[in-house]
């Protein structure tokens, strides 16, 4: 098991992320992806203030373990966590907004700390099994995270890529998969039906098992487990609530994308997540 800060900084973390990404998407002119971003907090603060994400050994940033955001419309998220562990520049986060900065909605690989350019869904888990791979044949102890959304279940580039990372044995290939059941389209089992994800996931020989995606308690030894295991690439599937953390957000499809807000709305949002 992973030595971990206690539930409460991991809490503190999370809440503070989310005010900081909520507060910089308000200065981008209500640009973003919020539902999809707020979705993810808990998961991506467990995973670089957890110790699941290590720093390389020799100092050399492309030899990290390597987190993906494949849904690349959440890819933000990064942003913060990077400033704040030194793997970007503060004013980089700090000016975004107000001053030139080289971030974007949409990540890409001239950010440090950056493992792929995103925003096509259905390409991640294809990226992070050539990264898995070419660790593998190098000899290097690094992992790859892939966080895809449900909505990529539905890329065939995403099942190909599945059976390449089975076939090869890539047990360094961890697929963390946002179950928060709503794509922009609606609810995904209204839509094209995803379920048992599970059982498909096993299908295709990965070691599965599911978490609350909010819930440090759950979340922190669910990620050590799938880290742990040393046959197979494995999923994790988080359920989550899109938008969490905001009453005016969670559980609407409408907000994937930013919706016109009033002042009263923005300092409710304000208050929710400063509790």
């Amino acid at each position: 098991m992973n030595e971990v800060p206690d539930k409460k900084f991991l809490v503190e973390k999370a809440r503070q992320i989310r005010s900081e990404l909520f507060e910089k998407m308000v200065a981008l002119g209500f640009d973003g992806h919020p539902g999809s971003i707020m979705s993810i907090i808990e998961m991506t603060t467990a995973l670089y203030y957890g110790g699941f994400i290590r720093p390389p050994s020799s100092g050399d940033i492309n030899e990290t373990d390597k987190l993906i955001i494949s849904k690349g419309h959440a890819s933000m998220t990064h942003y913060p966590i990077l400033a704040d562990l030194g793997y970007i520049p503060k004013e980089y986060w700090e000016d975004w907004g107000t001053k030139p900065s080289p971030l974007r909605v949409f990540a890409n690989i001239s950010i440090d700390g950056i493992a792929a350019t995103t925003g096509s869904l259905g390409h991640g888990v294809g990226v992070g099994a050539g990264y898995a791979l070419s660790f593998k044949k190098r000899g290097l102890d690094r992992r790859v995270f892939v966080m895809i959304s449900e909505g990529e279940l539905y890329e065939g580039s995403t099942w190909e890529s599945l059976l390449f990372a089975a076939h090869h044995k890539l047990d360094n290939l961890i697929i963390l998969l946002d179950r928060n059941n709503l794509i922009i389209l609606g609810d995904s089992e209204e839509c094209v039906a995803l379920e048992p994800i599970e059982e498909k996931f096993k299908s295709f020989g990965f070691d599965t098992r599911h978490c609350d995606g909010h819930d440090f308690a759950d979340l922190i030894p669910s990620v050590d487990y799938i880290c742990s295991l040393k046959s197979s690439p494995s999923c994790l599937i988080f359920n989550t609530v899109k938008g969490k953390g905001f009453s005016i957000m969670e559980n609407k499809p409408s907000w994937h994308y930013w919706n016109p807000m009033s002042e009263e709305d923005l300092a409710l949002c304000r208050k929710e997540v400063s509790q």
